[in-house]
């Protein structure tokens, strides 16, 4: 039977990287061999001789590991560490103050009557990860551009407010106000990184785990493609991403990793605070996750700095000199580590120095003390800032620094490394005054003792304080800080719009097609053309987009290196250091994260950009929607398109392509302006006040509003109509205008449709007049969620106002006096269309896709959803009964005479239509 660690092995194979040279002469001879076989014969040849030298060792058996991991040490010896040029006293001051005032916070919030907890375990774990960047890396905007951005871990929140606190930027009422935003206003602050609550503070949404560092990838590349691009100078823009160990485990938190080295992004750090613990247990209480995650990394293509030990080991590793406590370290599973840091001096003497003779005599000089004060990597500045350092001249390769820490450091013994850290919340007396004594910090016994613990504040001209303001004027400015110093963009004119309101002729296309048209037409604008950001998720042939490729090129740093298969075609795949459009392979979630990097550029650094993200709809809200929420809340702009829109319309694809809900989805977020439009002239409407609200200036909004557009367009191929003499603009905006209304007649009635229905509605409104002496008007309803959200405002707003005359929806006026029932029909479910039922005069019936899509052709799916024509028909007939207007016997009538029962005696309708 395989023993544990052949099940399970703790160590992939690596190489030495701290362990004492025994023949340093010989040594320098195999290097110097080396270095005149590149310099004489070229880095080719020396790359062949090590590889024989590697195959030759294998034959003999030596032990050449592969270099997916190294040794359980830091990456840096250190001989190589570079000078320090901090003031460690005092920076260690401030760090005592920071956790104090953190910790302290959180408690607070946690008091009787109040109770809204915070999380102090991860911040009192990467203080010092954090200190040293703000003291030392972390650039400002204060020089005029973007400076560096900087993602901060969600669950740290508390340490970067307290820091605040002692530079001013904060004050006691707002950390008082923790997590009670509305209550204390406007002295609350938020729980986590929130820039839609916090817009002048913070720039980035970290805390839905696994976004930050799928986002921080795109911010960098983002820089990169805006430099290449001659929209803004990024070169001094570094990324520094702050992550958690446990955090990796999210797909996105690695899923982006091979982007960030194919394109050599080396102004990308990530930090991962590796305290090896999750919100409730070990991250890999059996392993190692720093030599697991640096496996992942090397693998990708990233440099990989290792934090593991701080300088008390440095001794331990110097007499180390046949590997016994490398070996140690190698072998020893994270879980036991853990367990280390909650134990005494002289457990560790038994358990982890009493195994080996060599290893006891290691430590035989050292007090128990001195080896429950063997500490790690990433509380130490020094070697935290000889890490950064590193990572900051590293060229060619992103950058992951894997730091070791203990989560709750400092807390004291009921904190560090217990398994229920991230849930505690609140101080003992007796755990504040052993916090406070571990701080050195002067607060008296007395004001611990009753009441709230008091906040620490060394005073404004205290050395530590003046400190503080100084590194960060060196290094230009306050972090973190989010500034919009973009100026409104001027705007096309009427010109740029005037194709698509002609209508396409004799000529059928999509609605997917006619927002293609207007978009090219758009980025030919002189003013703003460069500013449009086409991504799609490689399948820009898809939604009608090659014919970009010649002109706009593909986004590509590296240019293209070879000669594309198509190059004699018109529509060539063409890649370019210059490109326009970013291709980000099959990858929902990274097209995402780049809009919305493309989105917030306005205020990361004052250049607007217009993100077109165009996907298949189901594979948009459905699938990455968190990522819109964080979009919304990073106040990204741009369009997002949600092409192959509709439960019935992408016909053969089936259910895991029939997107019959994204608009209900679309819906619950307030930033997200949503329109499924019928025809191209509305989508000329709705783009055009799309760019003035976002991009353009106002009254209300001087600097653009903080919204996003999504549009459901289709791939139903339609002749589309020119726009209506005085079409009413407003109506299409409001979400509803009357299209066409009925002839011929004896009864009335209205149908309201949304997107590919409208031409089913106006199919139905023939059918009514023809053979039922219906007079039916027909309603482009061109967004079900615009309506509903103004009718909710006018209700809060008349629940507040009784005294004032009560205001009514847009959608009750605009029916007013619209005769007879109202039958309300979409390619999506019916909860869309009933989202303003409650506000509709007179009867209202929805039609829709409720259920599950499937694979047939377009008529059959609308026959068996009974949405199509016919079926319209029959429920405006229904509604007419109900009131008497119409008979009975005429329902049966039509169901057998448009066969309603029967999918397979639909029209087929028209076939294909990709875009």
């Amino acid at each position: 039977m395989a023993s544990g660690s052949d099940r399970n092995p703790i160590i992939i194979g690596g190489l030495p990287s701290q362990v004492p040279d025994f023949d340093p002469e010989e040594t320098q001879e195999w290097l110097d061999s080396l270095d005149a076989a590149v310099d004489e014969r070229g880095r080719e040849r020396a790359r062949y001789l090590m590889l024989r030298l590697i195959e030759r060792a294998r034959e003999k058996r030596v032990a050449v590991p592969e270099m997916r991991s190294t040794d359980y040490v830091n990456t840096i010896a250190t001989k190589d560490e570079p000078f320090f040029p901090g003031n460690e006293e005092i920076e260690r001051k401030v760090l005592n103050a920071t956790r104090w005032n953190a910790a302290v916070m959180v408690s607070r919030a946690q008091r009787p009557g109040i109770g809204v907890g915070g999380h102090i375990a991860t911040f009192a774990s990467s203080a010092s990860l954090y200190d040293v960047g703000f003291n030392h890396f972390f650039r400002g905007k204060d020089e005029g551009d973007g400076g560096d951005q900087v993602f901060f871990q969600g669950h740290a929140s508390p340490g970067i407010y307290a820091r605040a606190y002692l530079l001013d930027r904060l004050s006691e009422a707002q950390l008082d106000g923790f997590r009670q935003e509305k209550s204390k206003a406007p002295h609350g602050l938020s729980s986590y990184p929130h820039p839609r609550l916090m817009p002048d503070f913070w720039e980035f949404p970290t805390v839905s785990m696994g976004l930050g560092p799928i986002g921080a990838i795109h911010q960098a590349r983002m820089n990169r493609y805006m430099e290449a691009r001659g929209i803004a100078d990024t070169s001094r823009s570094r990324v520094w991403a702050f992550l958690g160990d446990g955090e990796m485990d999210e797909p996105e938190s690695l899923g982006q990793l091979s982007l960030a080295a194919r394109e050599g992004l080396d102004n990308l750090t990530f930090v991962v605070n590796c305290n090896l613990q999750r919100l409730d247990g070990p991250v890999r209480g059996n392993g190692k996750i720093i030599q697991e995650l640096e496996s992942y990394f090397r693998g990708a293509g990233w440099n990989v700095i290792k934090l593991v030990w701080d300088r008390s080991w440095d001794p331990l590793l110097a007499q180390d000199r046949d590997g016994v406590l490398v070996n140690k370290l190698n072998t020893t599973p994270d879980g036991q580590f853990q367990t280390y840091a909650t134990e005494s001096g002289a457990y560790i003497r038994e358990h982890f120095f009493g195994g080996d003779q060599r290893l006891r005599k290691m430590v035989e000089g050292m007090t128990d003390d001195q080896l429950l004060h063997l500490g790690r990597g990433g509380h130490d500045h020094r070697k935290v800032y000889a890490a950064y350092k590193a990572a900051a001249e590293h060229k060619g390769q992103p950058t992951v620094i894997l730091a070791q820490t203990i989560k709750g450091w400092t807390l004291g013994p009921n904190f560090e490394g217990r398994n229920a850290t991230h849930q505690m919340k609140k101080l003992t007396v007796d755990d504040l005054k052993g916090f406070r004594d571990r701080l050195h910090l002067p607060i008296p016994d007395s004001e611990l003792e009753s009441g709230l613990p008091p906040y620490y504040h060394p005073g404004r001209d205290s050395e530590e304080i003046q400190y503080m303001h100084d590194r960060r004027q060196e290094c230009g400015g306050y972090v973190p800080t989010r500034v919009n110093r973009a100026k409104p963009l001027r705007l096309p004119d009427e010109k740029a719009y005037a194709t698509l309101k002609k209508g396409s002729g004799q000529q059928q296309i999509a609605t997917t097609m006619a927002f293609v048209r207007l978009l090219k037409d758009l980025m030919r604008d002189k003013e703003i053309g460069k500013r449009f950001v086409p991504i799609a998720p490689d399948e820009y042939r898809t939604f009608g987009m090659d014919s970009f490729f010649p002109s706009a090129k593909i986004y590509n740093p590296l240019g293209q290196l070879y000669e594309s298969v198509d190059r004699e075609l018109l529509l060539a795949y063409k890649e370019s250091p210059a490109g326009q459009m970013l291709h980000d392979g099959i990858s929902e979630a990274g097209c995402t994260a780049a809009a919305i990097a493309a989105g917030s550029a306005y205020a990361t650094h004052g250049e607007p950009l217009i993100p077109i993200y165009v996907f298949y709809s189901m594979f948009g809200f459905q699938r990455t929607g968190d990522q819109f929420w964080q979009m919304s809340d990073q106040l990204a702009r741009g369009f997002v398109l949600g092409a192959t829109a509709g439960r019935t319309t992408l016909t053969g694809e089936g259910l895991q392509h029939a997107d019959g809900h994204s608009q209900l989805l679309a819906s619950t977020n307030p930033a997200v302006v949503s329109y499924d439009p019928a025809f191209g002239f509305e989508i000329a409407h709705i783009v055009r006040d799309g760019l003035r609200r976002m991009y353009g200036s106002s009254d209300e909004h001087p600097q653009g509003e903080d919204i996003f557009y999504y549009l459901t367009v289709y791939n139903e191929p339609i002749q589309q109509p020119a726009e209506p003499e005085n079409v009413d603009v407003e109506g299409i905006l409001q979400g509803l205008y009357r299209y066409q209304a009925g002839e011929r007649g004896t009864h009335a009635a209205q149908i309201l449709a949304s997107g590919v229905a409208v031409p089913w509605a106006l199919e139905a409104q023939r059918i009514l007049a023809e053979e039922w002496d219906v007079r039916a008007d027909v309603w482009s309803a061109t967004s079900w969620n615009e309506l509903r959200r103004e009718a909710v405002a006018v209700e809060e707003h008349n629940l507040l106002h009784p005294e004032e005359e009560q205001r009514v929806p847009y959608v009750t006026r605009k029916l007013h006096g619209a005769e007879g029932p109202k039958v309300a029909v979409s390619d999506w479910m019916r909860a869309v269309p009933d989202q303003i039922s409650r506000w509709v005069p007179g009867t209202y019936q929805s039609l829709g896709a409720d259920g599950f899509g499937f694979a047939d052709t377009r008529g059959a799916a609308r026959r068996y959803f009974h949405i199509d024509a016919q079926s319209i028909v029959l429920g405006v007939l229904t509604e007419l009964a109900k009131e008497g207007k119409v008979d009975r016997s005429a329902l049966k009538q039509a169901i057998d005479r448009y066969q309603l029962l029967e999918v397979a005696a639909a029209d087929p309708g028209t076939a294909g239509g990709d875009a």
